[in-house]
């Protein structure tokens, strides 16, 4: 008990730190001038300070951006992500409401220089926070670095619980390196859980053979990752017995989606475009699932380069991700 307590007393350091800007951007949150009150998001969206959140909030959804790519140049990849957040929302604000729900705008986490670490421990703080407050985090990427940032936050609000991590994802992200990168997150979350003595429920769905190398695939047999590879979906479309086994074997399961799971046609604006990517449908149809089995306790959707986008194809998509879970 004492060490998850220091834990806690860690994360909540590091809520301080000026990574955190909790301001509202309006420039961001708009859209048809001609709509009726609460017809879409832009006009429901309610912004949040995690450093003063009252204790009676109101349930709702809460919107948190990690505007980094720093992962992404350790890992040797096209940078771009930090921006991702920024064209997520405008996609987002245009998109119109089903159900009746809260969504909060939480700001953003940035990187402090080259800070990368101890913008990820700031995000992992304010996700406790989140969670401390019963709201549910959507956390808005930024590199897949983003990851290990958001599953601090979960792992010290939830201690003991197990937690199955499922990963839509061209790449297993396993890597070894020296420092945080964009594909080491999941080997970082394996690693911190081996310390806590605490069991690795990580999937991978969407899995490229090219996209990985041997020494990834045998870390993943050794550690019991399950995965599915893309291929595999493009042959079984309609196929989600691999999400319901899932969600029958777990209780808690978080969920990440890396934009590079799909076609290259689909979501040009990444970082990694995959020519043999997924198609939205398999995700949209998955994540109908798992929402519908309130299993889901997290969520973050990663690898938005807008620099990269034509005609706003991978934001939209983003965005359009998001909206299926919350309606």
């Amino acid at each position: 008990m004492s060490h998850n307590i220091s834990i806690c007393h860690i994360l909540h350091y590091w809520v301080f730190m000026t990574s955190y800007d909790s301001s509202f951007d309006k420039s961001l949150w708009v859209g048809r001038p001609d709509a009726f009150d609460q017809e879409y998001i832009y006009q429901i969206i309610e912004p949040i300070d995690l450093h003063h959140l009252k204790p009676d909030i109101k349930p709702g959804y809460a919107l948190i951006g990690f505007q980094s790519d720093i992962g992404i140049q350790r890992n040797f990849g096209n940078i771009g992500a930090a921006y991702g957040p920024v064209e997520f929302r405008k996609s987002l604000a245009k998109m119109a409401v089903q159900q009746q729900h809260l969504i909060y705008d939480a700001g953003n986490v940035s990187p402090d220089g080259d800070q990368l670490e101890k913008a990820q421990k700031t995000l992992g703080a304010l996700v406790k926070i989140i969670l401390d407050h019963r709201l549910f985090p959507i956390v808005i990427g930024g590199g897949h670095e983003t990851a290990w940032g958001h599953f601090q936050g979960i792992h010290a609000h939830f201690l003991d619980q197990d937690i199955a991590i499922l990963n839509f994802d061209a790449h297993f992200d396993l890597r070894h390196a020296p420092q945080s990168t964009s594909g080491t997150p999941f080997r970082q979350i394996h690693q911190h859980l081996q310390k806590n003595n605490q069991p690795f429920y990580y999937y991978c769905v969407g899995i490229q053979p090219h996209a990985n190398t041997l020494g990834l695939f045998n870390y993943a047999k050794e550690h019991h990752v399950k995965y599915l590879l893309a291929q595999d979906i493009h042959e079984k479309q309609n196929n989600t017995h691999f999400i319901e086994d899932i969600i029958a074997r777990h209780q808690k399961i978080y969920v990440s989606i890396c934009l590079d799971v799909f076609a290259a046609s689909v979501a040009p604006g990444v970082s990694a475009p995959q020519p043999f990517g997924i198609y939205p449908d398999y995700v949209f149809r998955a994540l109908k699932k798992l929402k519908n089995s309130q299993k889901v306790v997290a969520l973050d959707i990663v690898e938005l380069s807008p620099q990269y986008d034509i005609q706003q194809h991978t934001a939209k998509l983003a965005a359009a991700l998001i909206h299926s879970f919350l309606e």
